[in-house]
């Protein structure tokens, strides 16, 4: 069967499939020098993955993760915002800076540790903290300070970008602000789109080559048929236990009907965190299904 549908780098699996190659480093580099307004002169992969305590239960993957001249860089992509998604990324962020400033009984402030985080829908209403909130900054830095902006530490950011803000350039036809943010852009492009731009530029060139190997992969394909498919299976369930009505209530019977689902897709060996965004449980819902 023929893929008709196009998955730019808001998916999470084709940002990895087209940064994470260290032949594509002439493209994460340009991003992140954009991003963190810095010059980057080395660039190392890490190891994607990081073990978690508890053996019964998946490793952890990042959407990006290396090692630069200025520190360590993760990097996620967030189609969409829950309650619980910041939570569980600090809890992955902090996890990682644990791991990497102690040496010994030393500990290191020289060492950066960054995460971007690219997020879509902040330009939405979202509830955090049961407080509808509205945010239409172009991206906010984030620090452990106190409120007088003394840092508790000095060494630990996270960038997080409106990916709506730099969008609303483009739907505008701002040319200027397409050429300023062109690398930030790109990344929720089709192709005709990138073809406009890929003609200025020889970095937006390769990326447009490259996501567009990406949709012809028949694993990738393969992979992201099966995330839709159980994304319309657990739609139909949600729809099915709301129409019928469950025994112990409707939100109870949801609830079930996830946790259900959830199980199917631990089954096919599917990660918690693509898991998590299909069924709308939070990860920890989620170890606790794999713990039972």
């Amino acid at each position: 069967m023929q893929n008709t549908t196009f998955y730019t780098c808001k998916k999470d699996r084709a940002f990895k499939e087209v940064f994470m190659k260290e032949e594509n480093k002439d493209l994460l580099i340009p991003l992140l020098e954009l991003c963190l307004g810095i010059k980057i002169h080395e660039l190392e992969y890490l190891n994607l993955e990081d073990n978690v305590d508890n053996i019964k239960v998946k490793r952890k993957s990042y959407d990006l993760r290396v090692s630069t001249d200025i520190g360590r860089i993760q990097i996620e992509i967030n189609a969409n915002i829950y309650d619980y998604s910041r939570m569980r990324q600090f809890s992955y962020l902090s996890n990682e800076y644990s791991h990497l400033v102690e040496k010994g009984e030393d500990y290191d402030e020289k060492i950066e540790v960054i995460q971007i985080n690219f997020t879509y829908g902040m330009m939405s209403n979202f509830q955090e903290s049961n407080q509808y909130l509205y945010d239409d900054k172009d991206y906010r830095i984030y620090e452990i300070r106190d409120k007088e902006g003394k840092n508790f530490i000095k060494n630990f950011k996270i960038y997080e970008f409106n990916m709506d803000y730099y969008m609303k350039f483009w739907y505008d036809e701002n040319e200027e602000m397409i050429d300023k943010y062109k690398f930030i852009i790109m990344m929720n492009l089709g192709l005709s789109d990138l073809e406009k731009i890929s003609k200025k530029d020889k970095v937006v060139g390769k990326y447009m080559e490259e996501i567009e190997r990406v949709n012809k992969d028949p694993r990738f394909i393969e992979y992201m048929s099966d995330e839709e498919d159980q994304r319309k299976r657990m739609n139909t369930m949600i729809k099915r236990a709301t129409e019928e009505g469950i025994t112990l209530g409707r939100e109870e019977g949801i609830i079930q009907e996830k946790k259900d689902s959830a199980k199917i897709m631990l089954e096919k060996n599917m990660s918690i965190k693509d898991i998590s965004e299909i069924t709308g449980l939070s990860e920890e819902e989620i170890l606790k299904i794999v713990s039972v």
